[in-house]
């Protein structure tokens, strides 16, 4: 008797155990979900502004130097497996990206997933910013500041 209410809590436990893990993988989603099925959609010279938004909805960003350039984009992270240590893992990231002309038709879209993004390249020059540089005397009062308080605690 005491086997068979063992073997019992044993086939119980396992049971909910099993009901309460997921079956579906944790997803995060960002952007525009399935981005690549709507780009589809989309007619080269015979839709336009309207209809992409209607579709797409508002794009994430507009060009700088050009207004009539939309970009639109979608990101789904994932948990990794056992050896990522449940680290988050990039499972798509895709990018659209939309020209129109001045009447607002639809003239070019470029899709781009996550291999042609990281075929891409990027330029490795840097801007240097003059603005948050720290001015002679702004610099020698922070010195002096640090100076102070690093005497302070060695007491």
């Amino acid at each position: 008797m005491y086997v068979f209410i063992k073997n019992n809590i044993i086939l119980y436990s396992i049971f909910f155990i099993l009901v309460a893990c997921q079956f579906q993988e944790p997803t995060n989603k960002h952007g525009i979900l399935y981005l690549e099925n709507r780009a589809n959609q989309l007619a080269i010279n015979k839709q336009n502004k309207n209809d992409v938004i209607r579709l797409l909805g508002v794009p994430h960003t507009k060009s700088i130097d050009d207004s009539d350039q939309w970009i639109y984009i979608e990101r789904v992270l994932t948990k990794g497996d056992f050896h990522k240590l449940g680290q988050n893992v990039i499972k798509s990231n895709n990018v659209l990206v939309l020209k129109f002309d001045k009447y607002g038709i639809l003239k070019r879209k470029k899709f781009y997933d996550k291999n042609d993004i990281n075929k891409m390249n990027f330029s490795d020059k840097k801007t240097e910013n003059n603005l948050t540089k720290d001015s002679f005397v702004q610099s020698f009062l922070s010195s002096i500041k640090s100076k102070m308080y690093s005497n302070r605690n060695s007491r």
